[in-house]
């Protein structure tokens, strides 16, 4: 059609440059094509795979309210609204954190103190729930909060099945606030509350996320949507906000390396840019787009606990880039070796076992218990680099805190709130 159109004399001169020419075509060349500016390659690297950014982009830009139209404000005081408990009960779809103390067998019954209502797909043609069936700000905020103290420290079940239930239920969170018609202030706590909670159950996985009953897919797309919803809510709303550049500085460091995530937090106000949290998440994302992994690991010391769980899914690709650095700088025909002690100390690692796991993952041979030993050729990478435990980079920075009061709490820690010195 288009050729044709060209035949017809009806094409503009700017459409001619796009077709390739009789002779190019048998070349296996044509006119170069016009560069289409709206489509960015990927940054990461992977052909055709979407960008981590993409996921708090909505598809379709969101339609103005009618006109003459309120949202509704919620009037259910409880976690889960009484109905649902019903329905779930007779459809036997309770989670075994819901059921009522000492009540097992055929037909469980809910607790309503245990009970937190289910995320349900919004859909075209659906009702709109009621003002009952929708919790307040408050109400979703203290659900947050009971779903940080008695379900995210739960001893009794797996981390797989705790992170699933609780980024279930966050997400229920999320779509009942913005069903609902809530001050911006409002808005913001609760979403901090929640994307905080959700940071710390998926840092909790471990390495072996993929054999549990969750998708580390599905939390990765949770946790960017999460992040989406906050920060519109920063760009929309007048504040104030306290918290803000505590979690512009997450959403950093939850995208570490990204070029998108990087120009999205320079766009911001020159005064919350100086604020020393994202001072710090800057300070992280240059050592590592500059593979400074003395200083890279010397700031993931340094970070408070929730900077450390968003940081956390980065760790295994700094130390496999570190690794093959010193292995290109050190390997010989005949071999150099290098104390796994000073590993331990570079890479923030959690002991020498950790360290020659490190090293054997990547075809380096060990002298010993004590050095491994860089041979020209040896060093190989397979797989995902291994994930660590990250006790020293994360699991230890609670401090004797519970996760309700790091995510509950109006300041950050005075390690993030105090001016940046030289490092």
């Amino acid at each position: 059609n288009v050729l044709w159109r060209r035949k017809a004399g009806v094409m503009s001169p700017w459409l001619m440059n796009l077709v390739p020419t009789r002779a190019g075509r048998r070349a296996g060349r044509g006119r170069p094509r016009l560069r289409q500016p709206w489509r960015a390659l990927p940054q990461n690297g992977a052909r055709g795979r979407r960008s981590p950014l993409d996921a708090e982009r909505p598809s379709v830009p969101p339609s103005p309210p009618m006109p003459g139209y309120e949202l509704p404000v919620g009037t259910c005081l409880d976690m889960c609204p009484a109905a649902e408990r019903t329905q779930r009960e007779k459809e036997r779809r309770l989670h075994r954190f819901e059921v009522a103390p000492g009540c097992r067998g055929d037909r469980p019954r809910a607790d309503p103190q245990r009970a937190v209502k289910e995320y349900s797909r919004p859909a075209a043609g659906k009702i709109r729930p009621p003002p009952s069936q929708l919790r307040p700000p408050s109400v979703l905020l203290a659900t947050v909060r009971y779903l940080a103290s008695e379900v995210a420290e739960r001893t009794d079940a797996s981390c797989a099945e705790v992170a699933s239930f609780v980024a279930d239920r966050l997400r229920a969170v999320r779509l009942d606030l913005a069903l609902q018609s809530a001050s911006d202030v409002e808005t913001a706590l609760v979403l901090e509350s929640a994307l905080a909670v959700l940071l710390a159950v998926v840092a909790r996985l471990g390495p072996n996320a993929t054999h549990g009953p969750v998708d580390p897919m599905l939390l990765q797309a949770q946790v960017q949507e999460s992040f989406g919803s906050l920060r519109r809510c920063y760009a929309l709303g007048a504040g104030p906000h306290p918290r803000q550049a505590t979690f512009q500085g997450l959403f950093l460091l939850y995208n570490l390396g990204s070029v998108e995530a990087l120009h999205e937090v320079l766009q911001l106000p020159a005064a919350l840019r100086s604020c020393p949290a994202l001072r710090t998440a800057l300070a992280v994302d240059s050592a590592f787009r500059e593979g400074n992994a003395a200083r890279l690991f010397r700031l993931l010391r340094t970070l408070p606990y929730l900077q450390s769980c968003a940081v956390q899914c980065h760790v295994g690709r700094a130390r496999r880039g570190a690794l093959a650095r010193l292995a290109r700088a050190l390997s010989t025909s005949k071999g150099q070796t290098l104390p796994l002690g000073f590993m331990v100390h570079l890479l923030a690692l959690d002991g020498p076992k950790e360290a020659r796991d490190l090293c054997q993952a990547h075809g380096l041979p060990l002298d010993g218990q004590e050095r491994v030993v860089f041979l020209r050729g040896r060093y190989t990478e397979e797989g995902l680099p291994p994930a660590g435990t990250c006790q020293i980079l994360v699991g230890n920075k609670l401090g004797g805190r519970t996760l309700e009061d790091v995510v509950m709490a109006e300041e950050e820690d005075e390690a993030v709130d105090r001016p940046m010195t030289k490092i």
